[in-house]
């Protein structure tokens, strides 16, 4: 069920049945010429909502905006600080602690989202409240790996693939040609990382070819990743506060 939807009884009766809480995660940054600024949205927030609907978990209004600096040379790219994000998340998080909710899983879509919500998960841990981050592409890793042997860092087959199956009209498939050929993130000169900017190895902003892309894979990969985050919310319903918490000092 979706919290923006309920009424504040009926928000207080979910809160005192469900177990945890889904927070998508996503960005609005440059995904190359053929897909929209908020793909990593559309996708974190698709996964968020089927379990969310299909398992009787409680979905918030999610983060749309995250950290992308690494693309702000193109057009339209909305970025936050990773100290904004952390805050955000950890002030979410506690928000439902309050009325009893102490479980939240951030279930993310883009990459240099995970660092500042994995250090507010440890933050707010020390306060007995339980946040855990799901990056969905981490969770499919080896079914990704089947499915999609060609680089595709970013904008690439994957991402493509996803997008559809989540929101069709919003892929331009007339551009595909327009895409990069650039087949790894990053510019590296013996073995040094020299450019972490898009801008500085991908001209139209994708790495991985988008022509690879495949609506059936991306169903699976979807599936996949769906399934994989109610195994994740299953596995932490079923532990204790006491299972969840720090653990005491050595002595």
């Amino acid at each position: 069920m979706e919290l923006a939807q309920l009424s504040w009884p009926d928000a207080r009766e979910a809160l005192r049945r469900v177990r945890l809480a889904l927070l998508p995660v996503g960005a609005i940054e440059q995904h190359g010429p053929h897909l929209p600024l908020g793909t990593d949205w559309y996708i974190a927030s698709h996964i968020a909502r089927e379990v969310a609907e299909t398992d009787d978990r409680l979905l918030l209004p999610g983060i749309q905006v995250g950290v992308s600096e690494e693309h702000g040379q193109f057009w339209g790219t909305l970025t936050v600080s990773p100290e904004a994000l952390r805050e955000q998340a950890m002030a979410l998080a506690r928000s439902l602690a309050a009325h009893g909710l102490r479980r939240t899983v951030f279930v993310n879509g883009h990459g240099s989202n995970a660092a500042p919500l994995e250090e507010a998960a440890r933050h707010l841990r020390a306060e007995n409240v339980f946040a855990f981050v799901f990056n969905w592409w981490q969770s499919i890793a080896s079914t990704l790996g089947t499915l999609f042997p060609d680089p595709t860092a970013h904008a690439g087959s994957i991402e493509t693939s996803a997008m559809l199956v989540v929101r069709p009209e919003l892929v331009r498939t007339e551009r595909f040609d327009e895409a990069s050929s650039a087949d790894r993130w990053g510019s590296f000169v013996e073995g040094v990382l020299v450019g972490s900017d898009a801008a500085d190895f991908t001209e139209p902003g994708n790495v991985g070819d988008p022509r690879l892309a495949d609506e059936a894979k991306g169903r699976q990969l979807l599936s996949a990743a769906c399934d994989s985050l109610r195994r994740f919310c299953a596995w932490l319903e079923e532990r204790s506060e006491e299972e969840l918490a720090r653990r005491p000092h050595k002595p």
